[in-house]
Parts: C-alpha cells; sequence; structure tokens
C-alpha cells in the first residue's frame, strides 16, 4: 500500500475500537489464553513495559519494523519482537517508554515518531510483564541503526506482507513452558513471529481490516 494512501486511514484507525483479547486469542498459543483475563495477572504486581508498532515510508510504500533480539540466557532470547522493553524511572509515561526504547533499539529519534494510539496491554507470564504497545508513524523514510548489545537485525515488513492471511501458520516450537507444542504465528521470510509479539500483530491486524 502506497504511504500517502496509508496516512489516509489513519484517522478511521485513531477511532477504532480495540478487540483486545479477541484478537489477541486468534495468535495465542493454547498454553497461554488463560493468561490473557486481568484476573489472572493482576495479583501477580507485573512489571510494566512498552513496545512500538512502527509504521513508515520505505520507496513510497507502507512498512512495518520488527527487531530480531540477540541471542542471551533468557526468556526472550533470539525472538522476533517490536522495539521496546521495562518502563524506566525516568520515563513519564508508557509511550515515552516506547518512544525512549525505539531510539535506544533501533536509532529512530522521538520526534521523528507520531504516536497515533495505544492498543491494549498484554501480560507475559514467562516474564511477568504487562506490556503496552502503541502504534506510531514516522513520515519519512528512516535508517536504522541496532542497539548491538540488544538487537540482531531489523525486519521491515511490507503492509501487504503483514496483512495476508496465508501468513498465518502452525509451528512446532519448544518455549519457557512447554517443549514441542504447536503455536499460531506469523511467517516472515524465514522468520516465525509468536507469542506476545503475534498476538498484539493480530489486534492491529484486526483494526486495519475493519478500516481498508
Amino acid at each position: 500500500m502506497d504511504f500517502a494512501d496509508f496516512l489516509k486511514y489513519v484517522p478511521k484507525i485513531e477511532k477504532e475500537k480495540l478487540l483486545a483479547a479477541d484478537a489477541h486469542m486468534k495468535m495465542a498459543p493454547l498454553e497461554r489464553v488463560s493468561s490473557l483475563s486481568e484476573e489472572h495477572y493482576y495479583d501477580k504486581n507485573p512489571r510494566k513495559a512498552a513496545v512500538m508498532m512502527l509504521f513508515y515510508p520505505k520507496n513510497k510504500q507502507t512498512h512495518l519494523v520488527l527487531i530480531v533480539r540477540n541471542t542471551y540466557p533468557g526468556i526472550h532470547s533470539s525472538q522476533i519482537a517490536f522495539p521496546g522493553g521495562k518502563v524506566e524511572l525516568e520515563d513519564a509515561s508508557l509511550a515515552h517508554t516506547a518512544l525512549r526504547e525505539t531510539h535506544e533499539e533501533i536509532g529512530v529519534h522521538p520526534e521523528k515518531i507520531t504516536v497515533i494510539k495505544a492498543f491494549s496491554e498484554i501480560y507475559i507470564p514467562p516474564s511477568n510483564f504487562l506490556v503496552a504497545p502503541f502504534l506510531g508513524i514516522s513520515h519519512s523514510e528512516l535508517t536504522f541503526t541496532e542497539q548491538e548489545d540488544e538487537v540482531a537485525g531489523i525486519i521491515e515488513l511490507p503492509i501487504f506482507e503483514f496483512m495476508n492471511e496465508d501468513n498465518i501458520v502452525m509451528k512446532r516450537m519448544n518455549t519457557s513452558y512447554a517443549d514441542d507444542i504447536e503455536v499460531p504465528a506469523f511467517k516472515i521470510k524465514e522468520h516465525y513471529v509468536w507469542g506476545a509479539t503475534a498476538m498484539m500483530m493480530s489486534e492491529l491486524k484486526e483494526v486495519l481490516k475493519r478500516v481498508f
């Protein structure tokens, strides 16, 4: 989709109702479905985090940026994710967290991003994080700079690939909470996006399907 055309839909995106768990469940591993309700985590005092779902033009076409996390001894090692991270004391808001982390991880300055909308928070049981996704737009083409200790690679996903239903597959995975389970995933070239990021992408995709 031409980026100029995408921008025409932004006012509708801002007003569109969020589907929250109804959208998250479409891409949730069966073992995670019970954790989607607030009753599951309200007494666990989860840590707060925020991520940026950033659309931008590349060769005049609309793209969404994702990162490949570095390999390290941790729950989210090597996973595909949106740029983002945990809330720091100096953050004025969750949106500020998403902007700051996006700057740190992929080198996009906050001044280049317009925050359009907050999406539904999602709880991640293995790490006890409650993550707030934000939809952002950059009106100019971007040059990314990877944070070497956090980011192994950057994925620039054309919106037509994101919206393609054929890219939703079932994939057998070993996870932090179970081995050899089948999970729904977005297939992006050689990568598979599953878990919390896939659930966030599902809500974003459902909103876009309603306004396009």
